[in-house]
């Protein structure tokens, strides 16, 4: 469907924020859910691109995403200007579970990985743990406190926060809330949340993360993003996905980290 930016900013170095109007899929998103945008119809951009979707304003009609300019495609979107037109279906695939009322959510984020999730914050503030290269790197935070949401930190420089990994910060936070009980929610960079999902498995723990690929047509009918997940009533114990309809958002149990 056509949709008109109404904002498109830089929030810091390569990373954007851009808005535009299309309420019925602000009407239907909820956190997990992506956005699938033709930028323009260049011979080398045929392919949509997918973006998590970050928030909505369900009365405006508006859907925002947070992206970061890493190539000719997001080079393209970050030029484009309010009153420009984009091509956008969504809200696509499966969206997280809303966190029950009996648990701490923990949204455990790689990068702008943290747009994915920042929606959960509206059915129950829990706590963020970022993770990134270096501070350059650390976006939105401001944003889950400003929600209600306890934030920690881990840089691999440590120029910000912990130095080391976002996995890093777990041990302490479990020390921190003995006897709570905890849901987790990923999403990031897949070595992250391949670590994370052995991690939690390690220590019982429950969770989802959101798990995708390079998608081509993004409704599940090319095959072209599929992921592996857990299938024990297969002979190989595996089955392939598909991450645009299937997931990208795979409960723990099904996280394939072979």
């Amino acid at each position: 469907m056509n949709a008109t930016i109404i904002a498109n900013a830089r929030i810091q170095g390569d990373y954007f924020q851009l808005v535009f109007s299309a309420p019925e899929m602000a009407e239907r998103a909820a956190a997990g859910h992506f956005t699938h945008i033709r930028i323009d119809r260049r011979q080398d951009r045929i392919l949509r691109r997918p973006f998590s979707i970050h928030d909505t304003d369900r009365a405006a009609g508006t859907v925002t995403v947070v992206y970061k300019v890493v190539g000719g495609g997001t080079g393209a979107l970050s030029q484009l200007r309010p009153g420009d037109a984009i091509d956008a279906l969504g809200p696509q695939g499966r969206a997280y579970s809303p966190p029950a009322d009996d648990v701490l959510p923990v949204a455990v984020a790689g990068g702008y990985g943290a747009a994915a999730m920042f929606m959960l914050t509206r059915r129950k503030p829990g706590v963020l743990l970022m993770g990134a290269r270096s501070a350059a790197d650390v976006i939105l935070t401001d944003r889950y406190r400003d929600a209600g949401c306890e934030v920690r930190v881990a840089t691999n420089d440590g120029s910000l926060g912990e130095k080391g990994f976002v996995t890093d910060l777990i041990p302490k936070l479990l020390a921190d809330y003995p006897g709570k009980k905890f849901f987790f929610y990923g999403c990031g960079p897949h070595p992250m949340l391949m670590a994370l999902a052995k991690l939690l498995r390690e220590r019982g723990l429950d969770g989802e993360l959101s798990i995708d690929q390079i998608m081509c047509c993004g409704v599940g009918a090319c095959f072209g993003c599929v992921v592996k997940v857990n299938d024990p009533g297969s002979e190989s114990n595996w089955r392939y996905a598909r991450s645009c309809s299937e997931g990208p958002v795979f409960p723990l149990a099904d996280v394939y980290t072979e």
